[in-house]
């Protein structure tokens, strides 16, 4: 059966549902929670959970430019295909370094830092609107050859990886920082409420 131009490529349709998959834990891990349990930290240093979602904000307004960028790159040069696609090493090595349970922890650059005291409601509509982005760039890259075309990091514009790894990576980070939100959860001092 071929595709007809409103479905989309196997790659593109696994990807959306991570994004769709990582909006709905979001909305049950975040529905329990009060305002005190969503804002606090287990030391003055720590994140929170409201800073591990608004460094995923952050981190989507920053790398979203980057999808674009990559996108009409390959659509300018022709790069399509219709998968599955293959990534390289680095690509995968690089998804598989973010992916919960963390194997080391990273310090977030400062651009990464996630922005402070933004109210509850704020931060999980904009992170209910970077998913909605996500999934529209992916719309916009069905039909492009995700493991030849190229998406470069904010962080390392010289080390460009496919655009297929570029979204692998994205919903890997988000399912990290869901991880750690569950693990603040389950510190002893966490507050409960009443």
């Amino acid at each position: 059966m071929s595709r007809t131009h409103l479905s989309l490529a196997p790659d593109v349709e696994e990807f959306r549902r991570q994004f769709e998959q990582i909006s709905s834990d979001a909305d049950a891990l975040v529905a329990l929670l009060s305002d005190a349990q969503f804002t606090w930290r287990p030391a003055p240093a720590a994140w929170s959970i409201a800073d591990c979602f608004e460094h995923l904000n952050t981190t989507a307004r920053l790398y979203l430019a980057r999808l674009d960028e990559g996108i009409a790159d390959a659509i300018r040069k022709g790069t399509y295909g219709e998968g599955p696609f293959s990534y390289n090493v680095f690509g995968r090595l690089i998804v598989a370094s973010v992916e919960p349970p963390p194997k080391f922890r990273m310090k977030a650059p400062q651009a990464f830092q996630p922005a402070p005291n933004r109210i509850r409601s704020e931060v999980m509509a904009a992170f209910r609107a970077y998913q909605v982005q996500y999934v529209d760039r992916l719309r916009q890259a069905n039909g492009v050859d995700l493991g030849r075309a190229r998406v470069s990091s904010p962080l390392a514009a010289w080390l460009p990886m496919p655009l297929g790894s570029g979204f692998a990576l994205m919903a890997a980070h988000e399912r990290r920082h869901l991880w750690q939100a569950r693990k603040l959860m389950q510190h002893p001092e966490f507050p409960i409420c009443r």
